[in-house]
């Protein structure tokens, strides 16, 4: 059967790995590809794939990409999936959206993922989620009036709001990550950035509509032991050392990204003072 189900791929110079991703889709409605002006012939995969392309340039306001194409493009299934490039569908995630999105009352789903890191699978360690599956017409992704914090041109940290419940799939997606350590790094530091900037937003801003872990999380970014805590967290009670040197280097490059976050939160509050 046809899922009832439109996919939406935020991608820039992803051709290296978008074939992988389309080719696990043909169970979906449709699938929307969001590219923002890549040059590696990215477009052109997705086009040969079957894939609505959908250009996007970002003039640093609101909305970002995921927002963009909730807001303004047709969407053809009752339900919208955002996968990124390096996010593969297995057949046991197909079959729970299956059976459960027919008769679902939900307005959105959470989503666990299986994370690969330098080319090794992680098995344990810090889950990763997302709410990344939700009903069209029942929730955004946050709005945040950013002023090019980054120049990150898709909803990354920002979370959806939904008008409804939210359940949670059981089935899990595929994170391969295969795109380097150095990418990895230069990602991060544009995440880091991004999350600083918005520390400091919040410091005098609206934290209602923040969830339980947001809340948490930016009360306490600018810890000196939220890095270490994480790091503690994932190697041990989460068991990351059982993946070995990938678990130990994953578990020590997100140490260094909170740690990166709170210094450029101080240093920005020094470049603020009078």
């Amino acid at each position: 059967m046809t899922l009832p189900v439109s996919v939406v791929i935020p991608v820039r110079n992803e051709a290296a790995i978008l074939g992988e991703c389309l080719a696990r889709l043909s169970p979906f409605a449709e699938v929307i590809v969001v590219d923002s002006a890549s040059e590696d012939g990215t477009a052109a995969i997705a086009r040969a794939a079957g894939a609505r392309v959908v250009e996007f340039v970002w003039n640093g306001r609101y909305p970002k990409k995921r927002n963009h194409v909730l807001l303004n493009e047709p969407i053809a299934a009752p339900w919208v999936l955002f996968l990124d490039a390096d996010e593969l569908v297995t057949e046991e995630f197909c079959a729970e959206l299956a059976a459960r999105l027919p008769e679902s009352r939900a307005a959105g789903y959470w989503l666990g993922y299986r994370n690969t890191f330098l080319g090794r699978p992680l098995r344990h360690g810090v889950p990763q989620r997302k709410l990344a599956l939700i009903r069209h017409g029942h929730g955004l992704y946050e709005r945040i009036d950013e002023r090019e914090w980054s120049p990150l041109d898709m909803e990354v940290h920002e979370h959806p709001v939904l008008d409804g419940p939210a359940e949670t799939i059981r089935a899990p997606l595929l994170h391969r990550d295969e795109r380097g350590l150095a990418a990895f790094l230069d990602r991060h530091l544009a995440y880091a950035r991004w999350e600083a900037a918005r520390y400091l937003a919040l410091e005098t801003g609206d934290t209602a509509a923040l969830t339980p872990r947001q809340r948490f999380k930016y009360r306490h970014l600018d810890a000196w032991w939220y890095a270490p805590l994480y790091f503690g967290l994932c190697t041990l009670l989460k068991g990351g050392l059982l993946d070995g040197r990938a678990g130990l280097a994953y578990a020590f490059y997100k140490a260094w990204y909170f740690a990166t976050i709170r210094f450029l939160i101080r240093e920005r509050r020094r470049a603020m003072a009078p």
